[in-house]
């Protein structure tokens, strides 16, 4: 962040600023309006930025899976190992009998670790699942 901050002035309705602050109060004895308006501004700028399906992204892929589904684990593990270059590492939790969360921290360009999601979590078993993706730009 730079060492010069910039004072500027927002004309907004005031029950929207008390939901704001509501927000802001909701994020922590920490937070307080400016940090609460900088992080929002962040989260756009890295949303805009991880549109761009070049983009150098980092992020997560959070499934739910069934494995007892025939042959699952086996698709899932195949999917990962045609995608070395983007999988940095994955955990493993079994929920209860028949569920399974897998987590796996992956990067590369948005493109690549979108197509790597998207064949995860349309593979045949696949409860629910989620690509989260940031920038380190």
């Amino acid at each position: 962040m730079a060492s010069d901050l910039v004072r500027f002035s927002v004309a907004i309705p005031e029950c929207l600023l008390d939901d704001f602050d509501a927000y802001a109060a909701r994020r922590g004895t920490s937070t307080n309006r400016s940090e609460a308006i900088r992080d929002l501004m962040r989260e756009k700028l890295v949303e805009e930025v991880v549109a761009d399906p070049d983009a150098e992204v980092v992020g997560s892929i959070t499934m739910v899976y069934d494995h007892h589904t025939p042959d699952l684990s086996h698709k899932l593990d195949n999917i990962q190992h045609h995608h070395l270059a983007q999988v940095v590492s994955t955990m493993h939790v079994h929920l209860d009998h028949h569920n399974c969360l897998e987590i796996l921290a992956v990067r590369g360009t948005h493109a690549t670790v979108r197509e790597l999601a998207d064949c995860l979590l349309g593979t045949k078993g696949v409860r629910h699942g989620k690509l989260v993706c940031t920038t380190i730009a």
